[in-house]
């Protein structure tokens, strides 16, 4: 398991380097593929989908085509635009298809526009930013930077459990582990790449609390549902949510603070 699991783990750092390094079309349509599969297991155990493909999946399939394709065109003047439109679209297919389907598959599927979609573009747009050839790897460094240093603090010295309903394992001292790693993380790739070092630090601690939360959402989701995992398509590690949910929450966390603190 650990070998099949460190395996997968290899691959994918190889298609994020692949891709984040070429930027532009290559990480648009990566990005765009890996929501849709994402938006696909969510609407697996959200139970929008339940046989087959129906109407309201493919709406969802469609919005988060045209939030990407507008979001692209320009974040600031159409992004919400597609939001709007996405969700006009399961307004139709909800009405014109009535009593079919039913407002608790509504609103999951929308959700999963937002919740998949929308969050992982961020990565995309922290990319375009300028100097986003270096900060788009802060998005990394935090989510499983500080998702490795956390389980390795926890396991060493953790005794105060931070979620015992939800997630036994996690610890608070781990969860403290985890930001101060990634905080640390921080310095380090500003020294390597010329950043500034308290404003890296800053931005990669913050990103790490978020990301915490993304990875609690996503197991509290995933037990409001009872399952273990959302996929199957990444060996060892499960699908595509269980792999990015932390980074689902800290791609749009980097973008805004390097905004903020750097004054981008």
């Amino acid at each position: 398991m650990f070998k099949t699991r460190l395996l997968s783990g290899i691959v994918l750092v190889a298609v994020a380097l692949l891709t984040i390094i070429s930027g532009g079309y290559v990480l648009f349509f990566t990005l765009l593929g890996i929501s849709l599969i994402g938006m696909q297991e969510l609407y697996k155990a959200m139970k929008v989908r339940t046989d087959q493909f129906n109407a309201l999946e493919i709406a969802g399939y469609l919005g988060a085509v045209i939030y990407y394709v507008l979001m692209a065109a320009d974040f600031e003047k159409y992004g919400m635009m597609g939001v709007i439109i996405a969700f006009m679209i399961f307004m139709f297919v909800y009405v014109f298809n009535y009593p079919r389907f039913h407002a608790e598959q509504v609103m999951p599927a929308f959700f999963g526009v937002v919740y998949v979609a929308v969050m992982l573009s961020f990565i995309y747009l922290t990319r375009n930013l300028p100097d986003g050839k270096f900060l788009v790897w802060l998005i990394f460094l935090c989510s499983w930077g500080c998702d490795t240093c956390a389980y390795c603090v926890g396991m060493l010295i953790g005794k105060h459990k931070m979620a015992p309903v939800l997630s036994p394992k996690k610890s608070v001292e781990g969860g403290i582990g985890g930001v101060a790693g990634a905080a640390l993380l921080g310095v380090i790739y500003a020294a390597a790449t010329g950043g500034p070092m308290a404003e890296y630090a800053l931005i990669c601690a913050v990103g790490a609390l978020i990301s915490m939360v993304g990875d609690l959402a996503a197991s509290a989701i995933k037990r409001n549902q009872g399952i273990k995992d959302y996929g199957k398509l990444i060996p060892g590690h499960g699908g595509i949510l269980d792999r990015f949910d932390s980074v689902i929450f800290t791609a749009p966390a980097i973008y805004f603070l390097a905004k903020l603190v750097l004054g981008i």
